[in-house]
């Protein structure tokens, strides 16, 4: 399919950067048959029925783009900038450089003191293969937790690149982009539909009878990544690590028996269950990597409701959404939303759908 089916003009003022306050207040549009309908978030609770289950990410974002310098050629040490996006060992991490024409195989980085050429308070890593678009793996003199607190402590926030480059990462930041649920470290980027829950709504939620579940899917930098192929079947999906345990797969499948609905909370959790589901359904157990891209034509199979951001023109959410909910339906949405000053990305408004093929 073409990727510029899936382009739209969107205003540079309509992308995001700071989240509503209170998270809840955030604007949701509901999309469904019968047109759109003006909510906020915290009207959720009355939007979905008693026995739907909601089903959130519950990784958690380190701070995980690291500046540094090449060190070890003998030569001028240019400023590398790293942004972490998969693990691969204990003290390995797949990761894009910037400038990645500036590193070799066996060139060593040198992180901390802001990439000062010194040893003291120093982090160093190894470059073991270096692959296309900046993307390179990393082995560094360091692992476990000791290299989780050394990356805690000289990382920053990685910001979508469609913020960063508006603004600099601060320490607001720092609770900013992380769901009230994160507790499992690994993600290089949020689970944003996550972000717009508090306490409370989660409060009125559990009074309207919806349930809730988590899973774990630790997002990584591919998700800013934009389509350069010009056409879908060419673009390369960067591979996941996610967790779906038996308990929680058990309860999913007993929802969806009893006539309640699996609600995912943004396109990582439904990434994650489509992935985890056999073909007539169910869901079942799963930990590992997944790659799974999903354009318009993908029959879903684990997924009913979708809570979701917008997103940017030609990525591959604004594809996903377009083939849970239409891709017609969706340019007409997304241009409403445009049109009805909506907040697009990252800390912007959000979006309920309904699939296409219940509706």
């Amino acid at each position: 399919m073409r990727v510029d089916v899936f382009d739209f003009d969107l205003p540079r003022d309509r992308i995001a950067l700071r989240p509503k306050v209170p998270r809840d207040a955030a604007r949701l549009l509901e999309v469904s048959p019968s047109g759109f309908v003006n909510h906020t978030v915290g009207a959720l609770s009355g939007l979905l029925r008693a026995g739907d289950v909601l089903v959130f990410n519950n990784t958690r974002v380190i701070p995980a783009r690291l500046t540094g310098r090449r060190v070890g050629r003998g030569e001028a040490t240019p400023k590398i900038e790293v942004t972490l996006h998969q693990r691969s060992a204990s003290d390995r991490w797949a990761a894009f450089a910037k400038p990645g024409r500036k590193l070799a195989v066996g060139d060593v980085v040198r992180f901390g003191g802001d990439g000062a050429v010194c040893f003291a308070g120093s982090l160093n890593a190894t470059v073991l293969s270096k692959g296309e678009g900046g993307e390179i793996e990393l082995a560094f003199d360091m692992d476990g937790p000791v290299l989780d607190e050394a990356i805690a402590e000289m990382g920053v926030m990685p910001l979508p690149p469609y913020i960063a480059s508006q603004r600099p990462t601060d320490d607001q930041d720092k609770s900013d982009y992380q769901t009230i649920f994160s507790k499992s470290d690994g993600a290089v980027a949020a689970p944003t539909a996550g972000l717009h829950f508090t306490d409370q709504l989660m409060a009125r939620l559990a009074d309207a009878g919806v349930g809730c579940e988590f899973v774990t899917l630790h997002v990584g930098a591919g998700t800013f990544l934009p389509v350069k192929a010009d056409d879908t079947a060419d673009h390369r999906m960067h591979s996941e690590w996610g967790e779906v345990p038996g308990d929680v797969a058990e309860r999913l499948n007993v929802c969806r028996a009893a006539g309640g609905r699996v609600v995912a909370v943004g396109t990582t959790s439904l990434r994650l269950l489509e992935s985890a589901a056999d073909a007539e359904g169910s869901v079942l157990p799963f930990s590992g990597s997944t790659d799974i891209f999903i354009t318009p034509g993908y029959q879903f199979r684990a997924v009913d409701v979708l809570l979701t951001n917008f997103h940017l023109p030609r990525s591959t959410l604004f594809m996903l959404v377009s083939a849970f909910s239409g891709l017609d339906r969706m340019q007409a949405a997304y241009a409403y939303a445009i049109d009805n000053d909506y907040r697009f990305y990252s800390y912007g408004d959000a979006c309920l759908l309904h699939r296409a093929d219940l509706s």
